[in-house]
């Protein structure tokens, strides 16, 4: 037998203007998966899962229906296929959760990515990390209905990841400004993807969308050149923000706490409820982060919060 265990952090998709196509990981928290390889083999899915912590009971223990373990079959059914790899034996999987389910932190993208470095560990690293994240795409879609990259790709490869496209998977890594910092805060509510993406428009106008494309120009740049004051300028997101900011209580007031204690900007992290600032120090991110929360307690809600201070996680999805 033979036992690996993989670990990937949060990441906050969108980033404000980036609907879809932008995503960054942090540092903590993250999800591990435990896999064991048996020579045994066992009737029915090559892979079961044995265990899993942290979720409070709620995600299935069904190999096809749990995002960790079908991009494990994913992953198996393609290294048979493409590498020419037998696989004889069995895979069983323990999940432990550390990220809130529906919190916008990329909960399940964490999930997939974990496991999938720790299954191709498992195998002899038959693929690349590259190759790795169309299966964390296919996990998504189990998850939240909705084949997105902007949690999977950042989940595995690390830094900030830009979509070009998705038919094909173009995309590129940009690496974080030395002093970047992530204020991550998640208020204790939940607000499910399938439900913060019904209440988006169809189309948007083109006024709104040229607005739009180019703060994810100007971010972009921002981001290559350590341009702190044009990052803080580009996190502007016309489309998605306005519809579910009312979803998120106290969403304004923390928004604007985050903008007076010196964050460069603030928007939601993902489809929410979490919210995320960016500041040019960990002193300023601290500092962002306890106003946020202290935004939190104090709104109509008066919700409690987790908060976490982080730099970008560079080295993505790994083992531990």
């Amino acid at each position: 037998m033979k036992t690996v265990k993989g670990f990937a952090s949060a990441t906050v998709g969108n980033v404000a203007c980036g609907f879809d196509v932008l995503g960054f990981a942090i540092t903590e928290p993250g999800d591990e998966v435990i896999l064991t390889l048996s020579d045994e083999k066992l009737p029915g899915s090559p892979v079961s899962i044995t265990a899993i912590t942290g979720d409070g009971g709620a995600l299935p223990l069904d190999p096809k229906k749990n995002t960790s373990s079908f991009v494990v079959l994913k992953f198996l059914e393609y290294i048979r296929t493409q590498k020419k790899i037998d696989f004889e034996g069995h895979i069983s999987l323990e999940l432990r959760k550390h990220l809130p389910l529906s919190s916008g932190m990329g909960s399940s993208a964490a999930s997939a990515a974990a496991a999938l470095v720790a299954a191709n560990e498992l195998m002899g690293r038959p693929c690349s990390k590259m190759e790795l994240v169309h299966f964390a795409i296919e996990g998504e879609r189990v998850a939240c209905g909705s084949a997105h990259a902007d949690n999977a790709a950042p989940a595995l490869l690390g830094n900030f990841v830009l979509i070009r496209s998705y038919t094909p998977l173009d995309l590129i890594i940009i690496p974080s400004p030395e002093h970047l910092y992530c204020s991550l805060v998640h208020p204790h509510t939940e607000l499910r993807t399938s439900f913060a993406r019904s209440v988006l428009p169809a189309s948007i106008p083109l006024k709104a969308a040229t607005q739009q494309w180019g703060n994810v120009g100007a971010l972009i740049t921002g981001l290559l050149t350590s341009d702190y004051d044009l990052i803080g300028r580009s996190l502007v997101d016309v489309v998605a923000e306005p519809k579910r900011a009312p979803l998120i209580p106290g969403f304004f007031e923390v928004k604007q706490a985050a903008i007076d204690s010196g964050a460069l900007g603030c928007s939601i992290a993902g489809s929410g409820p979490s919210l995320f600032a960016f500041s040019s120090s960990e002193k300023t991110a601290l500092k962002v982060g306890l106003a946020m929360k202290e935004a939190f307690l104090h709104s109509k809600a008066a919700l409690e919060s987790d908060m976490w201070v982080s730099p970008i996680c560079r080295e993505g999805a790994r083992i531990l």
